[in-house]
């Protein structure tokens, strides 16, 4: 039986985490804790999470409870998974990271970190999601330099990073399928008058309102014709599910970096 630790119990992610994690085979709930104001900090995970008693009080911080499980799942924030990371690193705990947004040493740190575990560290958790990487990269490739590509993604209002990691994560797909460099020829805005399109550019757009949990759109647009992918999720339960399938398969591997592509199998 994995034993698992969730990082940000009282949270959005957290909670559905916890939820996915009762509901499924060979794996329970070890562990959990929040920053150490949390009003939810000293009660029950499973009550506060509305997945029943189960016994495991949610601590205020992972030193408390690292030593009681074997993979820890975190979708906190940059600040927080890093601090995370360390600890686990220091203590050779396996971790999942589905924390999106860390940027320039924060992330250098991170992945240098996450290289001396078990680690699965992914934009997107979902299993369709992933398909979806698998497959832009290949319609990228076929439709080659007489299509152009564009991206809209949408996010509830509440979320802090953009482009999402999922959209960063798409981009650079579709760049290098076409030995492109994103960071040359990404284009995240467009105001005025700024002429014609260039053949080379990759749009990726934002949009921010209500509770949308998450939209991304890959657009291939040709002469007479264009092709659209699109990913909805309709909920936050996708990426829970996908997270315990990757702690769950990540407590058999050796220490290494790896993401959902790894973990699916799709590689």
């Amino acid at each position: 039986m994995v034993q698992a630790i969730v990082a940000g119990a009282a949270g959005r992610m957290g909670k559905r985490i916890i939820h996915s994690i009762q509901q499924s085979a060979g794996i329970a709930l070890a562990g959990a804790f929040e920053h150490p104001d949390h009003p939810a900090l000293h009660r029950d995970a499973g009550e506060e999470a509305g997945a029943g008693t189960l016994g495991v009080e949610i601590a205020s911080s992972l030193e408390a409870v690292a030593d009681t499980g074997d993979v820890l799942i975190d979708f906190t924030t940059p600040t927080a998974t890093l601090e995370n990371l360390r600890t686990a690193a220091s203590r050779g705990l396996a971790m999942v990271i589905g924390t999106t947004g860390m940027k320039g040493e924060q992330f250098q740190e991170a992945e240098s970190l996450a290289r001396r575990i078990r680690c699965v560290w992914a934009p997107n958790m979902s299993v369709g999601m992933n398909v979806m990487f698998k497959v832009v990269g290949e319609m990228a490739r076929l439709l080659g330099n007489d299509y152009d590509m564009e991206m809209l993604e949408a996010h509830h209002r509440l979320k802090k990073d953009a482009p999402s990691g999922t959209a960063l994560h798409l981009a650079r797909i579709l760049a290098e399928s076409v030995d492109r460099n994103i960071e040359s020829v990404g284009v995240y805005e467009r105001r005025g008058q700024i002429g014609e399109r260039t053949d080379e550019e990759i749009g990726i757009q934002t949009w921010r309102g209500g509770d949308i949990t998450g939209e991304h759109t890959v657009m291939f647009a040709g002469i007479g014709e264009r092709l659209e992918l699109i990913h909805r999720a309709h909920n936050r339960d996708n990426f829970a599910r996908g997270a315990v399938k990757a702690a769950c398969w990540l407590v058999e591997q050796r220490d290494g970096l790896y993401d959902m592509q790894d973990v699916l199998g799709l590689k």
